[in-house]
């Protein structure tokens, strides 16, 4: 999913978390690719999409120090989803060809939470269940950006180890749904103010699909907004229905599958979660955070 990416991973069933007997970099991503923050945020987003990244951090071009990250999350909220939307309204009157012109930096988020590369894995653990972040940059003691770490490849050790919790057990029961009618502005409004990285999309009490923060990033990243547009207001982009946004293969689990088994079908499928369906009715939803979180906590007692 990451081709640009150089990952080191050795053999996974040596690795013992508990006892922090593998390195941090031994399992990092190198090789990361960055952004300047000059870099127009319609740029960064081409690079996002094309690459399939849902986090690009933003480094000085001199000295290669992290200097912010840029998400799928920033971008969404860049559309229409929160304060970063004042970029679109306010400062480009609601234009959006013209704000997805200006530059990274005005959307990015300066706060990254990184660790440096000489940390644990059980302490990058713990600062994803706590921090709630879905990848860490990795910094030297300079702060230089060294490489990323994120939830799968956090998922790709502790799913190695038994562990006889159900998806029942772990799961967002009644979780937030939206209509394939719902308009994307509506749906980034309701990501951003839940913190939720995707929605089940439901109609006549029907699973109709899964919509993503990346589904609503690449429909700007692929182009397909700019043959939406017909003046160029960020109204053209907003109102087009979700149904639009989804594609592929839909993949579910049930409450009585095993976390882990589903954690080794997250990693093959590529995708960060799985809606839970039970007698053809949506009762959950199960993620990479839900399943990290799980398996470290049994993992750690």
């Amino acid at each position: 999913m990451y081709p640009l990416y150089r990952s080191k991973w050795n053999d996974f069933m040596h690795m013992d978390v508990k006892n922090n007997k593998s390195e941090l970099m031994d399992i990092a991503t190198h090789d990361v690719i960055s952004v300047s923050p000059r870099k127009t945020i319609i740029g960064a987003v081409e690079t996002m999409t094309k690459k399939g990244f849902r986090r690009l951090p933003v480094t000085d071009p001199g000295t290669h120090k992290i200097i912010g990250i840029v998400t799928a999350g920033d971008i969404i909220n860049f559309m229409g989803g929160g304060e970063k939307f004042n970029l679109v309204s306010k400062k480009h009157n609601g234009n959006m060809i013209s704000a997805l012109n200006d530059s990274v930096r005005e959307i990015m988020s300066t706060k990254a939470v990184t660790i440096r590369d000489n940390n644990k894995i059980s302490e990058v653990i713990d600062t994803i269940v706590n921090k709630k972040c879905g990848g860490l940059p990795i910094t030297s003691e300079e702060g230089i950006l060294r490489g990323i770490v994120t939830e799968r490849d956090i998922l790709k050790v502790l799913c190695k180890n038994p562990n006889y919790l159900s998806v029942s057990d772990i799961m967002t029961k009644s979780p937030h749904v939206t209509s394939p009618d719902a308009r994307i502005c509506d749906v980034t409004k309701q990501m951003i103010s839940n913190k939720f990285r995707r929605l089940p999309v439901v109609s006549d009490d029907v699973l109709f699909g899964i919509v993503t923060a990346m589904d609503i990033m690449n429909y700007l990243g692929d182009g397909d907004v700019f043959r939406e547009m017909t003046t160029g207001d960020v109204s053209d982009v907003m109102s087009v229905p979700v149904r639009k946004l989804i594609s592929g293969e839909l993949y579910t689990t049930t409450p009585d599958e095993s976390i882990s088994r589903v954690a080794k079908e997250m990693i093959e499928k590529g995708v960060g979660a799985f809606p839970v369906i039970n007698n053809s009715n949506l009762v959950g939803v199960v993620t990479e955070f839900d399943l990290v979180k799980a398996l470290s906590k049994e993992q750690s007692q």
